[in-house]
């Protein structure tokens, strides 16, 4: 059954429905796979007994024609969002033991339309890293190795867990969470497509919070149309959740022939930035010669308060992170270590509960929402975010879609640049401007580094047209015909 576990979720939605195999015959075949690969720790928590119920259920409807969008279809979920019943800790040692008593609205959707959870994916501690380092339980590993090389390497983060099990045939898609690239940076490190939507497509209600403005969900699979599959499972309008859109929700997949022709891309400048390697360059380039010569017209762009996009994200996501996590106090849920008084508990709880990144995060959020310094910093990062938003509406006036990096490296190995958090935080240089103006972007595979490791194109859309993106980024994937995978050509 090795070959299941290669196959796309178009793929085997067919041949499910073709009764070529069965749900659970696929569901096995992943969950033999995971247990074959938990070097890479990709995985908090399995869940093959809930996985094997819904695939029996799934086989059933099959048996009886009323297939449901995803039928059968097994997802790893990452471990941020809240699955009833089922372990759910962020990454973080805070959360032992918390077992939600209610269903994230995306996983939800989901289970709604007939998926398989195999189980919780590995991450960041509360989404906070770009390289899965963080996580209270182990770093995930890439699939993939340097040529030649023994040194593991980071699958990317924060949704690096997801990322290394879509790439390494432990599920055949799976969820991710974009706050200032998390869904597009490891997609781009694993060989991979991941879509971060626009802000308000996906209800945020029963996914832990990081950083509120910022935080959205989105999907990891193998190819573009897959991706497009799990989207308008996962979007909806939810009237639990005050930032959800009420917008109705296409059918994406259905949408992305009609390709790159007639479209303008904009190019912009601000992002060649100082020390980005030549071959990240080249990469960008020949995006742009595939999109040309796919009939789509290309012009640089200005994007002038680029430049601040970094700066301006490590204040306002670490300020409404202060905020949120204020609320694990080992009062209610979680851990708890016992004190002497109440405040002593607080402290305990915290101290241990919290790792070191986490804990960086929240004091320097502390320090820019405290008097004195609330003006200064937050309240003037909110200024030049709208100013960054701005940049993008003006250029979309002239333009259909962004085309730039998804990051300014390929994969780097576990340790080479964990002692130094400005040089993770650079990471995403790339991905952050999109999060802060809420704008759909996508990460393609594109290409190998010199070092034989996956580089990806992004591209960003206006708000709420996925469709157009997609479809560009179907177009951009069919050029470059990324046939790598962790152990040679997939």
């Amino acid at each position: 059954m090795a070959s299941l576990t290669t196959l796309s979720i178009a793929g085997a939605r067919d041949g499910l429905r073709a009764r070529e195999f069965s749900a659970l015959e696929l569901t096995q075949a992943h969950l033999a796979a995971m247990a074959g690969a938990r070097r890479l720790n990709a995985y908090i928590t399995e869940t093959p007994e809930h996985a094997i119920s819904q695939a029996a259920e799934s086989d059933a409807r099959l048996a009886r024609g009323e297939a449901r969008p995803l039928e059968g279809i097994p997802l790893g979920i990452k471990d941020l969002f809240c699955t009833k019943g089922v372990l759910t800790t962020a990454g973080s040692h805070i959360l032992d033991g918390f077992h939600p008593p209610y269903e994230s609205t995306v996983t939800a959707n989901l289970w709604r339309d007939g998926a398989v959870m195999l189980g919780k994916t590995n991450m960041d501690e509360f989404a906070m890293g770009s390289s899965n380092i963080t996580s209270y339980y182990g770093p995930a590993l890439s699939p993939w190795r340097r040529p030649g090389s023994a040194a593991d390497l980071v699958p990317g983060g924060s949704s690096g867990g997801s990322a290394a099990a879509v790439a390494a045939g432990l599920c055949l898609g799976a969820t991710g969470t974009d706050t200032g690239g998390s869904i597009r940076q490891p997609a781009s490190f694993c060989g991979i497509v991941g879509l971060k939507p626009t802000y308000g497509r996906c209800s945020r209600l029963g996914i832990v919070a990081f950083a509120s403005s910022l935080d959205q969900a989105g999907p990891l699979a193998r190819n573009v149309r897959d991706c497009a599959i799990l989207l308008r499972s996962m979007a909806g309008h939810d009237p639990l959740d005050s930032t959800s859109v009420d917008r109705p929700v296409p059918d994406y997949e259905a949408m992305m022939g009609r390709g790159a022709k007639g479209l303008r891309i904009g190019v912009p400048k601000q992002y060649r930035v100082d020390g980005m390697p030549s071959e990240i360059e080249t990469l960008w380039r020949q995006g742009i010669d595939w999109l040309k010569a796919a009939g789509a017209t290309v012009r640089d762009i200005d994007l002038p308060h680029t430049k601040y996009a970094l700066p301006t994200y490590y204040i306002v996501a670490p300020a409404e992170a202060s905020s949120n996590l204020a609320r694990y106090d080992g009062v209610r849920y979680g851990l708890r270590v016992p004190g002497a008084s109440i405040d002593e508990m607080y402290e305990l709880t915290r101290a241990a509960g919290f790792g070191a990144e986490v804990k960086r995060r929240v004091m320097i959020g502390t320090y820019v929402l405290s008097a004195g310094y609330y003006d200064a910093y937050y309240l003037k990062a909110q200024q030049v975010r709208s100013l960054i938003a701005r940049d993008f509406a003006t250029a979309f006036e002239s333009v259909d879609l962004v085309l730039a990096p998804t990051a300014p490296s390929a994969a780097f190995a576990i340790g080479e640049k964990m002692d130094d958090p400005i040089a993770m935080y650079l990471n995403d240089v790339f991905t952050v401007p999109a999060n802060l103006a809420g704008l759909p972007a996508i990460s393609v595979p594109a290409g190998l580094s010199a070092d034989g490791l996956p580089l990806g194109l992004q591209l960003i859309g206006r708000a709420f047209e996925e469709d157009m993106v997609l479809a560009a980024a179907k177009t951009i994937e069919d050029a470059a015909g990324f046939s790598h995978g962790p152990g040679g050509a997939r």
